[in-house]
């Protein structure tokens, strides 16, 4: 039984902000139900984004919908504020919130007052200064960047189709990614398999006329599955005639030309930034201890180091790995960490409120499987190394396991029966981005752009 009343605020829907909030529903549904606690979840996006699948989404494999999960039906017994955090001062338990009305409102944020606080905002892209980068780079962790991402490479197919410019041609059928990640490998690789495909449909545009390259600044890729397994994938994608470029960085992308460190000179109106993520910016406005690479210093228990009431875990969060051999590692910030920490984080919150003992968050790092494009893969989970069909069967098989709710899990298996009984879609909806452009054009206006590939504003 709880001790006293306690509000507890959730800040971020993502990993481990949905599933905190998903166990403390679960864990405290009497207390919730006689109104002695009361969770309170801040998130800027009103649903969870399944990262893994943004891949598969972007080469068209799986429908955008089916990649996020609602907050509000799967977080039913909890209060959803769509909004962001910008400031917390844990001294009083209190937090500065805005929402969407705030600036209709012209009052400012609101003041939030709180008695538990999980600190689970995620990360954003780490951007370097690179002229032209602002201007023309495409990211890709959201799920809108993922859509946005596969309507302009089929929108660059169509403009080299109908061309008569070699320059402009070459330029459109030229996709650089920077970063050799997940993300980047995983990005690159689907999406060069769905170009493959669509070119089949274009009368005098050929897989060979497309070049895509990746450029990594370290001296291999994919380092979470092996040296050895990197090493193959580096083969792979060569094998696929993919320009892999290794101990390489982007120096420019100003005037839509990609030059390289190793003086390579590329005109492209594609540079997709993968290179990194940082710690959230509102990290930096709390009272709450930070490490060198700004993440929140916390314990094992996944309670903030030497404060009380303050708990965080995944990317904002750097946590002792209590399983390493050496001293003062920490758990790399990824689902598979994450997820496993919002159980042992909900379960704390509980333990503290109704004064029992804390846990300590224990997990050996299973391994990492990748997806280079349909049936195409690399695996290194418990010691023992899988490429080709048996990955990429393994990376199916996992994130299906680990996609939250029934409801998804359901829709994208049936989305792959489909996808294996029909053709893939090769349609771009880029018109999705400006909806209105059309009618405001019909009435007399100019049609508004926003900034490209950039929906929410954020960088």
């Amino acid at each position: 039984m709880v001790k006293e009343r306690a509000r507890i605020l959730v800040v971020g829907g993502g990993y481990v902000g949905m599933y905190t909030a998903l166990r403390l529903q679960r864990r405290l549904k009497r207390e919730l139900d006689r109104g002695d606690v009361e969770i309170t979840v801040v998130t800027p996006d009103p649903y969870m984004t399944y990262q893994p699948f943004l891949p598969e989404a972007a080469a068209g494999a799986i429908s955008p919908r089916h990649v996020v999960v609602p907050l509000r039906r799967v977080l039913d017994r909890c209060r959803v504020l769509i909004g962001e955090a910008t400031a917390v001062d844990h001294a009083k338990r209190t937090a500065t919130i805005t929402t969407l009305a705030t600036e209709e409102e012209g009052t400012g944020g609101q003041r939030l007052p709180y008695d538990e606080l999980v600190l689970a905002p995620g990360s954003v892209s780490r951007t370097l200064p690179i002229p032209g980068l602002a201007d023309h780079g495409i990211g890709f962790k959201t799920v809108e960047e993922a859509i946005g991402l596969r309507n302009h490479v089929i929108e660059q197919m169509d403009i080299a189709s109908s061309t008569r410019d070699p320059a402009i041609r070459d330029a459109a059928l030229t996709f650089v990614f920077v970063g050799g990640g997940f993300a980047g490998v995983e990005a690159l690789g689907e999406l060069e398999d769905m170009a493959r495909y669509a070119a089949r449909y274009y009368h005098n545009v050929q897989p060979d006329d497309m070049k895509w390259i990746l450029v990594e600044a370290s001296d291999r890729i994919l380092p979470e599955v092996g040296e050895e397994m990197g090493r193959y994938t580096v083969t792979e994608l060569r094998r696929r005639n993919i320009d892999v470029r290794l101990r390489t960085r982007l120096e420019s992308c100003a005037d839509r030309v990609a030059v390289l460190s190793d003086g390579a000179r590329f005109p492209t109106r594609t540079v997709v930034w993968t290179a990194g993520v940082k710690p959230h910016p509102v990290l930096a406005a709390t009272d709450l201890p930070r490490n060198g690479r700004g993440r929140l210093t916390c314990t094992p228990e996944l309670s903030v180091e030497g404060t009380t009431h303050a708990w965080a875990a995944g990317d904002a969060a750097a946590v002792p790995d209590v399983t390493a051999s050496e001293p003062g590692r920490e758990c790399a910030p990824n689902a598979q960490h994450a997820v496993r920490q919002a159980k042992v984080l909900a379960d704390n919150i509980v333990h503290s409120l109704r004064g029992e003992p804390l846990e300590t968050y224990e997990h050996a790092y299973a391994g990492s499987v990748a997806s280079l494009g349909l049936h195409k893969g690399v695996a290194h989970v418990y010691g023992r190394k899988l490429k080709g069909y048996p990955a990429w069967f393994m990376h199916r098989a996992y994130h299906l396991s680990r996609v939250p709710t029934f409801n998804r899990k359901a829709r994208v298996l049936a989305e792959w029966a489909l996808a294996g009984l029909f053709k893939r879609e090769i349609v771009s909806l880029g018109s999705l981005e400006h909806p209105r452009a059309e009618f405001e054009l019909a009435a007399g206006g100019k049609p508004s752009q926003d900034p490209p590939h950039n929906p929410k504003g954020s960088s």
